[in-house]
């Protein structure tokens, strides 16, 4: 069995269609690729929210495999939405050879977990500078470690979803609440209302995100199939 870990429904809506036999059952998807057992656990955004939902999880089932997926963030200008990403420092070095070998335009990098949704350019280039990371997430570290404590292996794939050349539409806080884990409408329609030009950029980067979606679906589909 393998499980595949996305922050949220939002990121793996996509590749759970592609699943056969889907059956779900609160922030866990069950299904298959090719007879083979997929699950798809959603950890949320977060280092608390994802310890919490893994470290339950790991509790009652030992996958074979994580792959920690979904969504991340450029640090620099190099790499731009839809690039896939393997974190070198959190996944399993033969998992890593494998996984070019099959999927050659993976870009191979540092990745680094952050506390908190990191927005501003000069923010992102600084951390690339000084974490030697070409992504941002916020919650690979934590999958790691519980990895390394259930002595799971662990291969970390992302696809970059934003970068300081093609940033979020708005502000992070009113895009999600992670405290609340969800979208306060209020917040948004209120910043929308104040920012009218605001409207069009969500839209396209509403554009941007369902290609990026179909993209790691695609990949995922490709690897699991292969591993």
């Amino acid at each position: 069995m393998i499980a595949v870990t996305f922050a949220l429904p939002a990121e793996s809506s996509a590749f759970i269609r592609s699943l056969e036999h889907r059956e779900r059952k609160s922030f866990v998807v069950n299904g298959s690729i090719d007879g083979k057992e997929i699950i798809v656990l959603h950890t949320g955004v977060g280092s608390h929210k994802c310890e919490e939902r893994l470290t339950e999880f790991l509790l009652r089932s030992k996958p074979n495999l994580i792959v920690s997926s979904g969504f991340c963030g450029g640090t620099g200008d190099e790499l731009k939405p839809g690039d896939l990403v393997i974190a070198e420092n959190f996944s399993d070095k033969t998992l890593i050879k494998r996984t070019h070998e099959i999927l050659e335009e993976v870009v191979i990098g540092g990745m680094f977990s952050a506390d908190r949704v990191i927005d501003p350019a000069a923010d992102r280039y600084a951390i690339g500078r000084e974490q030697g990371a070409i992504a941002i997430d916020m919650e690979t570290a934590t999958i790691a470690r519980l990895c390394a404590d259930f002595a799971i292996p662990m291969l970390a794939l992302r696809v970059i979803s934003d970068s300081p050349a093609a940033p979020f539409p708005a502000p992070p806080e009113v895009l999600f609440d992670v405290e609340t884990q969800r979208t306060k409408l209020t917040s948004l329609l209120g910043h929308l209302t104040r920012n009218p030009k605001t409207v069009a950029q969500l839209a396209e980067f509403s554009k941007r995100i369902a290609l990026v979606k179909t993209k790691i679906a695609d990949t995922l589909c490709t690897l699991l199939r292969e591993l």
